[in-house]
Formats: C-alpha cells, sequence, structure tokens
C-alpha cells in the first residue's frame, strides 16, 4: 500500500492516520502513550501490544523484549513505523493530577486571576475569582514536553539540541495558552476581567517557558541562569486579546537556587514554615527531590536527583497512578492485597505501589535489608505485575538521595531528624504515599503523626501569590529568599557516605 495507513486503537476504539514508514511517536503521544527516555529506545515504558498488521521488531525491541513478548506482538512506541493498517492494543487511562482546594485569608482584589503549576510531568490551572477567593474552574493536564523525555535531564538534553529549547519553550508556552483559555470557555462566555497569571514550577520548568539558557542547568556546578521573577505580558506569550492584551500581568515566580525552583518557594509560603518557631521540613518527593528544612529564622534548601523511580518510570513495570496501576499493597497474613486503580485488570507499579510492596517484602522476609531478593530475579506482585530485583535498586537510590539529603540539611541547620517538629510532603507522591511504609524502608524515618501530606502547595503558593498586590508580593518573596540558603549536596563532603548508608532498608 502507498496510501496512509490506518492505525485502530484498542479498547478506546479510535482511529488514527499514519503516512507509511513515519514514526508513531508524535501521534500516539496524543492518545496517551508515555515516552519516558524520551523516544530514544532505552526503556520499555511506551509499549503497546500489535493485535493485527505488519510491525517488524527493530534492534531495540530484541534488546528489551523476551522472544515470548516479540511474538505476542509486544513492540516500543517510539519504534513504530507502519508497513501495513495496525490494530494496537493501547490502554487508556485517566491520570490521578493533584489540585487545591484548600482554604485560606485573603485581601480581595478586583478581577480574576490564574495560578498555574507547571510541573514535569503534569500542569494544573485554577481561574480565582480574587474577590471572593472562589476557584472558578480547574483544567489539567499532561507536559506536552513529556514526549522528549520523562525526566528532567532528558529535557535538557533535548534543549541542547539546536532549536531543541525553542521547540520545548513554544510547546509549553502554546499548551498553557490552551490550558488558560479553556478556563476562561468553561465559564460559558461570562468572562470577567484576568489580571494577572502566576505560575511556579521547578528550575528547568522556569527556564524554558521564560526562554532562558538551560546550559547552567546541563552540567557541574548547576548554574541558574536569572532565578529572580520573569513577568510577560501576555500578547508576547502568543495568548492574545482574550486574556486581556498586555493588562494581563503574568509571573514566574523566582526559583531558590539550582534546581531548586519556585515550586517549592510557593510550597514555603503555603505551609508558612517561613513563620514556623521550630524547626519544620519541606519535601517535594519526585524526579528531583527538593527539601526545605528551618523556620522564620533561617531555611536551608538543596535539591537531589533522587531519579524517576517515586514516578514509577524506569521500573520494569512502571506507569504514573493512573487506571491499571497498583497503587497500595496490603499485608494479609503471609500475602498481600492490592488496589487498582479504578478496578480491573493490573497494568503496573506506580510509585506509592512500589512502596509498599517492598516494604511489604521486607516485612515478609522476601528482600533483605540490602535489598535483595531472597530468591529469584522476579517476585510476582498481582495478575502479570512483577518487580525485579533492578526496581528494588531504582527504589533504593531514590529514596536513599532523599534521606541523605534530609539527614545533611537538618545536621547544616542545627538539629537532627528527630529535632524537626513537622514534615510536610508536598505533591501528588507525597499525598498518596502510605506513611508506614515509607518509614519501613526508610524514606521518612519518623513516626507518622509527625509526616503531615500537604497537598499541591505549588499550586496554593501560586493562589497565595494572586491576592498580593505586585509590591507586596515582591516584596514577601525577597523576604523568603533572603533567608533561604541553598545547600549544594554535589559539595558537602559527607553526602556520599550519607548516600550509601541511606540506601539499605532499616532493620525492623
Amino acid at each position: 500500500m502507498n496510501g496512509p495507513f490506518r492505525v485502530d486503537l484498542q479498547p478506546a476504539g479510535r482511529s488514527l492516520e499514519a503516512s507509511p514508514g513515519a514514526s508513531l511517536q508524535d501521534l500516539l503521544f496524543s492518545e496517551g502513550v508515555e515516552f519516558p527516555c524520551g523516544g530514544r529506545g532505552r526503556c520499555r515504558g511506551c509499549r503497546v501490544r500489535v493485535l493485527n498488521g505488519v510491525a517488524p521488531a527493530h534492534a531495540e525491541d530484541t534488546a528489551l523484549f523476551s522472544e515470548s513478548e516479540l511474538l505476542a506482538g509486544w513492540r516500543l512506541a517510539c519504534r513504530l513505523r507502519p508497513v501495513s493498517n495496525l490494530v494496537l492494543e493501547l490502554a487508556q487511562w485517566e491520570a490521578l493530577i493533584l489540585g487545591d482546594e484548600s482554604s485560606f485569608e485573603f485581601m480581595p482584589r478586583p478581577g480574576w486571576g490564574v495560578a498555574i503549576d507547571l510541573g514535569t510531568t503534569t500542569l494544573v490551572a485554577q481561574l480565582v475569582d480574587l474577590g471572593t477567593g472562589q476557584v472558578l474552574a480547574v483544567r489539567s493536564g499532561l507536559n506536552s514536553q513529556a514526549r522528549h523525555g520523562a525526566d528532567l535531564m532528558s529535557r535538557l538534553d533535548h534543549a541542547s539540541n539546536p532549536d531543541g529549547a525553542g521547540e520545548l519553550t513554544t510547546l509549553i508556552r502554546v499548551q498553557l495558552g490552551e490550558l488558560i483559555q479553556g478556563l476562561l470557555g468553561d465559564r460559558g462566555g461570562l468572562c470577567g476581567v484576568v489580571r494577572e497569571v502566576v505560575l511556579v514550577g521547578n528550575s528547568v520548568m522556569h527556564h524554558l517557558f521564560c526562554g532562558l539558557s538551560t546550559a547552567g542547568l546541563a552540567r557541574h556546578p548547576f548554574e541558574t541562569t536569572d532565578p529572580g521573577p520573569q513577568v510577560f505580558d501576555s500578547i508576547s506569550l502568543g495568548w492574545g486579546e482574550w486574556l486581556g492584551g498586555a493588562g494581563a500581568r503574568v509571573v514566574f515566580l523566582p526559583c531558590l537556587g539550582s534546581f531548586v525552583g519556585s515550586d517549592l518557594l510557593a510550597g514555603v509560603l503555603a505551609t508558612r514554615m517561613h513563620e514556623s518557631i521550630e524547626p519544620v521540613a519541606l519535601i517535594d518527593l519526585g524526579t528531583n527531590g527538593e527539601i526545605v528544612v528551618g523556620n522564620r529564622d533561617r531555611l536551608l534548601c538543596a535539591s537531589t536527583a533522587a531519579g524517576p523511580a517515586f514516578e514509577g518510570a524506569r521500573i520494569s513495570m512502571g506507569m504514573r497512578a493512573s487506571t491499571g496501576a497498583v497503587s497500595s499493597v496490603v499485608l494479609n497474613g503471609d500475602g498481600w492485597d492490592c488496589h487498582v486503580i479504578g478496578g480491573g485488570v493490573p497494568r503496573g507499579l506506580c510509585g506509592s505501589g512500589l512502596v509498599d510492596v517492598v516494604a511489604a517484602g521486607l516485612e515478609l522476609g522476601l528482600i533483605q535489608g540490602s535489598g535483595r531478593m531472597k530468591s529469584g530475579k522476579t517476585m510476582p506482585i498481582v495478575g502479570s505485575v512483577t518487580l525485579s530485583q533492578s526496581d528494588i535498586r531504582e527504589l533504593q537510590l531514590a529514596k536513599g538521595a532523599i534521606a541523605a539529603g534530609l539527614r545533611i540539611l537538618a545536621s547544616r541547620w542545627g538539629t537532627d531528624l528527630d529535632g524537626l517538629a513537622a514534615v510536610h510532603l508536598a505533591g501528588a507522591f507525597g499525598n498518596y504515599i502510605n506513611r508506614a511504609s515509607a518509614r519501613r524502608i526508610g524514606l521518612l524515618p519518623f513516626p507518622m503523626e509527625r509526616v503531615r501530606p500537604a497537598g499541591n502547595t505549588a499550586l496554593l503558593g501560586a493562589k497565595l501569590a494572586l491576592f498580593r498586590p505586585v509590591i507586596e508580593a515582591d516584596a514577601a518573596f525577597s523576604s523568603v529568599r533572603e533567608r533561604v540558603e541553598h545547600v549544594s549536596l554535589n559539595d558537602d563532603a559527607a553526602f556520599v557516605d550519607t548516600y550509601v548508608a541511606e540506601m539499605g532498608f532499616p532493620a525492623v
């Protein structure tokens, strides 16, 4: 056949049209297929199953799939190039994206505002009535930059290519513009005047959205180009007159340091840890783990490359917290019961499920304190979902980095872990993680009553910023930033030894 091929997606019941020999990556990304390694053929995260049609296996397919899996039709979506009509088994899902419905004190302002949490994986935007504090509409989605990799280093790698950074900047600006337009559309044409848009995100998202060079973030000593607040008008961003033209101020809040973004600054404001008398901690558990320790007098912050295990990436059967993911595991005698998001057939493990199953494996003696499985290279979980030895190692790397960073910051501040009055967990993973399991694997070695899921503190902090007049807001951010000292963990002589010690699992 010379014409375009038809690609049917099951069980979604949708059909796509693809040119002969063309990559299906962009088409399938829009249908929910993830490309954790940026389509480089290094992982199995974009696997799909060919039910009908011809799809020859590529070298990367044969390297990552067993012979039986290849015969069953499993292929890497990033390597699929149709030579015939295809029918693909593509499991669709709805991702769990954390918004914010917190109540807070505010000073009323006229007009409307938009608060945006620009995450590496997900985006959340809320339209807010500045006079009443009411959330008028909410929109969320997956970051369209993810087609170039699930983690920050993959994005930075793509940004180093000619026109790569510009492509990533355009992708996210266009997507957020459409998200805001959708918010206003949800009001059925009853549009107020949007006075201001406040965005928060990690340092890489900050630089890419703002069009700043990311070169300093891609190599040691990992320095930001300009960590201060960036101010735009809607026209310069291509968002048009429907957002109020030049009258709508668009602000990306300032970063706190290299790989410590405005999402953590927003978290400090949301948890009010900068007003605390006792020392407390704020942890954002993700690919780039961000930590703040301190009180109203002094705050220390750091980032640590935890890796994407908490988000299900680089795990053999890992996935986001979405339909089909094993999200929790509860011990039941000599075995366990699993909860699968959305019910139905289990497809893989998300971050909270991974932590739970390793904690359960430790309790049952199936996993040793060193992380080694007592028998075999894989451990059955439920259905066809399994845990591999390499999965445990990925979790150890992630939890070791967070635990080491927290311990070093506390020590530098002048206390130990027992001296922290509270530990706030930010973000979706922190909201859903089982605190007992996190304690069992040594990720959060605190009494459970001291660990407090704080929700989407980035989004809440962005909303708080909407209600501050410009001068007052800038002064508040400056006041907090002046109290924050950024600590480079890579330059700390104790980090490597602490990291290695924290990789093991604690004894019962």
